[in-house]
């Protein structure tokens, strides 16, 4: 049995879903106490609970704990068992949080699921929709993982309602991958989308950025769209893919700022340019989220990784220790908190 203190580095979420992908993983049962200690609301919220329900559906696991609000768990995975499965988190709690908790089993079992979750598609903390399709799936193909998804309908903060659909195929090995530096740009996109908005507030995100970005990237394309949600919600994502720099893959980054009530569509604007500015500056060859989603993915694979991120965070490191918990794995990560940083991780074979 594994233990596991839940208010472990920052002491959110993550480390609950980490261990739970682990688990079902590696086979082993784990028992976590002061689930999100280091939250402003501790314990099981709704998006978490509906995590270790999906992680103990596709494993038949025997759970102690699950109950919203409980700050304590016992998870014992039993066989990965694949299907159709959906799941509804019944408020706004992410979607693809849900699904990255249980993407990385199924990936490993031996036939193809469809997994279809409601909740939020687009809501504060977590990453949107479109980040996953256009940042994280690329990354994630590359190394060997094969799924795709669709987004059936958007759902935002604080409603919810959105819904997502991912088909996930076995694999039979995980690739590493180098991504240690940026070459120059190949591909600069955006999306500034609205739901049940006036398309002329997506005007007016798209006008703010290509003003800002335009004249330094010629290539910029931004489309805008209206999706179908049963509230009103709206977004801007700037999406970058640059050469490898001299590593075997591309390096590239996503950043997607939402709206809210009262906040002018320019603003929503600039928070998606200043973040990708911000990651120009760093040197960083991929941003700081896609490095933390990354991590438990390239554990498992057949080789050393290299990972360039614009940051090192306090997320990333968390994400390190718990993941030593349960794989023999070397994780180094060169850098101080907050700045650039260089992430190694070397899986060491069964002996």
């Amino acid at each position: 049995m594994i233990e596991i203190d839940g208010a472990l580095g920052e002491g959110g979420g993550q480390v609950l879903r980490s261990a739970l992908s682990l688990s079902i993983i590696t086979g082993k049962a784990f028992r976590i106490n002061n689930i999100r200690a280091r939250r402003s609301k501790t314990g099981l919220m709704a998006q978490h609970l509906k995590a270790v329900d999906a992680s103990a559906a596709i494993s038949r696991a025997n759970v102690q704990g699950a109950v919203l609000g409980s700050s304590s768990l016992l998870f014992e995975p039993g066989e990965i068992r694949t299907g159709r499965y959906k799941f509804e988190i019944g408020t706004a709690g992410s979607t693809s949080l849900v699904l990255q908790t249980i993407l990385l089993p199924l990936s490993l079992a031996g036939s193809a699921s469809t997994v279809i979750i409601s909740g939020g598609t687009h809501v504060p903390s977590s990453p949107s929709y479109h980040y996953l399709d256009i940042n994280w799936r690329p990354m994630m193909q590359s190394a060997g993982y094969d799924f795709q998804l669709s987004l059936d309908q958007a759902g935002f903060y604080p409603q919810g309602g959105g819904r997502i659909t991912a088909t996930i195929r076995p694999i039979h090995r995980v690739a590493p991958l180098q991504v240690e530096r940026r070459g120059e740009l190949l591909r600069l996109i955006g999306i500034s989308a609205v739901a049940n908005l006036d398309r002329s507030i997506a005007d007016r995100q798209k006008r703010q950025a290509t003003g800002r970005l335009l004249r330094h990237f010629p290539s910029l394309l931004i489309k805008t769209i209206s999706l179908p949600a049963q509230n009103k919600g709206t977004f801007l994502l700037l999406a970058a893919e640059f050469a490898s720099g001299g590593g075997a893959h591309p390096a590239r980054c996503c950043f997607c700022a939402l709206g809210e009530l009262g906040k002018p569509a320019e603003r929503v604007a600039d928070e998606a340019v200043d973040s990708f500015i911000t990651f120009l500056q760093s040197g960083g060859a991929i941003d700081h989220h896609l490095a933390d989603q990354l991590l438990l993915p390239l554990a498992l694979a057949s080789g050393p990784s290299i990972l360039s991120s614009a940051r090192i965070t306090q997320h990333l490191l968390t994400n390190a220790e718990v993941i030593r918990y349960f794989l023999p794995v070397e994780i180094d990560i060169f850098g101080v908190l907050g700045e650039p940083g260089t992430i190694r991780i070397v899986p060491i074979p069964d002996r």
